[in-house]
């Protein structure tokens, strides 16, 4: 396949094997902040004056306790408890999903947290719990996060915890979206990044390893995402290596963006697109599979030397053209391309396309490297009516 030979040892070096103790790293720092305690004071509340669904009885605020004396503890009216009867509980309302989220107090995270509270991901029928993870220095943002949220009055928004201990707000997490990491400025590369947030994700790997479900889905978005995505999983050995992914769905947006404006076509019409590689400057999107009205690309866009040269430039180098425009790096974009890889993971796949995503390499039919965290095509399968199963495409076959 054409676009495979395009992958030379240089665009994947970035994410090659690292050593047993870079792969266990563990921060001190972070170690002490999972016995640190936080709970937000929660001012009085008159119980007299709320609303519910199917309410029995009136909601009673929890009785109030000592802030210090606990962690990871429900959030002002999330803290109000409704008595709903057995049969109603389970005729009009699904199972709670627990959704984790780090790096809460952050913009990425402030654009996210509103469109899963919606509905955007797991559908219109399907509340949800968000537990929103921070740092000792964020705590003050993130209640103020947990406050937009309360008086955003999402019903399906049926709890929110906030806290700085992952061993805590990852329990029992269904989805664990790890934004939270060190941002890139100007003039740096995502490599630079590695000392610091590695041992960020080494800690949350060990926490998600202990606490979490153990079919949770894991979304590494802090950079260099697709190292990190390794750690993680690597300090995580009893959850499948095939639930964490580096979301490079972003790039897979912004090179859809650009082969349809050059096409003259809108995006929805550009389908198939892979992003090869690392979340980076070394990334090959490949116009080589993928289409614009079914059509292959060369088909539709004739000036070849634009796809070969400007095309391929021109999507590495847009997160850097952002934060030079703007100061800093994507957030609201980058918000969108995650809830587009979530919707990915849980719905299946047309049939024919393929979405991109930072996967574990073993067992890749492609020849890749084994033993990283790449990104390639993969398509969700149903396997039963509740369960889908998310498999790398093998575009040699087709």
């Amino acid at each position: 396949m054409a676009v495979v030979a395009q992958l030379s040892p240089s665009s994947y070096t970035e994410t090659t094997r690292l050593s047993s103790s870079q792969l266990s790293l563990s921060s001190t720092h972070l170690s002490s902040l999972r016995r640190r305690a936080f709970r937000p004071i929660i001012g009085p509340r008159n119980p007299t004056i709320s609303c519910s669904v199917n309410q029995v009885q009136a909601p009673v605020a929890v009785e109030q306790d000592d802030p210090k004396s606990k962690t990871n503890d429900c959030y002002g009216v999330f803290c109000l408890t409704y008595d709903l009867k057995a049969e109603e509980e389970t005729k009009s309302w699904k199972k709670m999903v627990n959704i984790a989220v780090s790096g809460a107090a952050g913009m990425i995270a402030n654009h996210l947290l509103f469109k899963l509270a919606a509905g955007e991901v797991l559908g219109p029928d399907q509340p949800i719990a968000l537990k929103l993870l921070g740092s000792e220095r964020s705590l003050q943002a993130l209640e103020g996060v947990a406050m937009e949220l309360e008086d955003s009055l999402f019903p399906l928004l049926r709890e929110v915890k906030i806290g700085i201990n992952p061993y805590e707000l990852f329990e029992d997490a269904e989805w664990a979206l790890l934004i939270g990491a060190k941002p890139r400025g100007p003039g740096m590369e995502r490599a630079g990044l590695l000392d610091i947030n590695g041992q960020i994700f080494a800690e949350q790997g060990k926490a998600l390893n202990a606490v979490a479900s153990r079919n949770v889905k894991v979304i590494v978005v802090g950079n260099p995402c697709n190292t990190n995505a390794l750690i993680c999983l690597k300090n995580a050995p009893s959850i499948p290596a095939k639930n964490f992914h580096a979301l490079t769905r972003l790039d897979e947006n912004r090179a859809k963006c650009q082969l349809a404006l050059k096409a003259g076509v809108f995006y929805d019409k550009v389908s198939n697109m892979t992003i090869w590689g690392n979340h980076s400057t070394t990334q090959v999107p490949d116009f080589l599979n993928a289409r614009i009205n079914g059509l292959p690309v060369k088909e539709i866009i004739k000036d070849h030397k634009w796809l070969e040269e400007g095309f391929t430039e021109t999507i590495q180098k847009r997160g850097g053209l952002l934060i030079k425009k703007w100061g800093r790096s994507s957030a609201a974009s980058t918000a969108v391309s995650i809830v587009d890889a979530m919707k990915s993971l849980v719905t299946p796949t047309p049939e024919g396309d393929w979405f991109s995503s930072g996967v574990y390499t073993n067992g890749n039919p492609y020849g890749i490297a084994e033993d990283i965290v790449f990104s390639m095509p993969c398509r969700s399968k149903k396997v039963t009516s509740v369960c889908r199963e998310m498999v790398i495409m093998n575009l040699s076959r087709m």
